[in-house]
């Protein structure tokens, strides 16, 4: 029995995460198709070529985060902390990702890098509607959304342009947290 296509196209995309997370760039088709247990045939029939395939990586990486995010904002956690694990939200799976690695895209991808760069900034309206309920319940301070989503943003951003992250030794999710732990600690009314 034959595998069904979209099985097949997570199978490679999963794989592929896993080979950019060990060699960054430099990872082939033939290191994906290892990792995958399938011929690199297969690989060119679900994706035209690398920078194909590195495109649907990153909407599949978000399109993830966005699934937790919503799992998140389901949950029945007060305003503050609720908004605090919204913000800094990894799938488990992601949480081992050396997503610092990124940062290389810029001079090599530039259209990925862009690709990444409308993702971080797209889909929010969740996240200030919880802001905004948290500044009508009095748990967060009146602030402007637009200046505390672009400071998270411009955080973000950072840390797949420079190489701050290698730097001070912090995984993504570690900086992640820093900068969502700064951001929260200076909303957050305190009782």
């Amino acid at each position: 029995m034959k595998a069904k296509p979209d099985k097949v196209r997570t199978q490679i995309l999963d794989s592929t995460i896993l080979v950019f997370n060990d060699k960054g760039l430099k990872f082939t088709m033939d290191d994906v198709a290892r990792r995958a247990g399938i011929s690199k045939k297969t690989i060119y029939v679900a994706f035209r070529d690398k920078e194909d395939l590195f495109n649907h990586m990153v909407d599949y990486c978000f399109d993830s985060i966005k699934e937790a995010e919503a799992q998140v904002l389901s949950s029945d956690l007060p305003t503050v902390p609720k908004l605090r694990r919204l913000l800094g939200v990894m799938p488990e799976r992601y949480r081992d990702i050396d997503l610092r690695k990124l940062y290389t895209l810029k001079d090599k991808y530039p259209e990925i890098f862009a690709h990444v760069a409308v993702r971080l900034e797209t889909d929010w309206e969740p996240t200030l509607a919880l802001m905004r309920k948290g500044i009508d319940e009095g748990s967060i301070r009146p602030v402007n959304l637009q200046i505390f989503k672009m400071m998270l943003e411009a955080s973000i951003e950072q840390f797949f342009q420079r190489d701050i992250l290698v730097e001070n030794g912090l995984s993504y999710y570690e900086g992640l947290g820093e900068v969502v732990d700064i951001l929260i600690d200076g909303i957050a009314v305190r009782n």
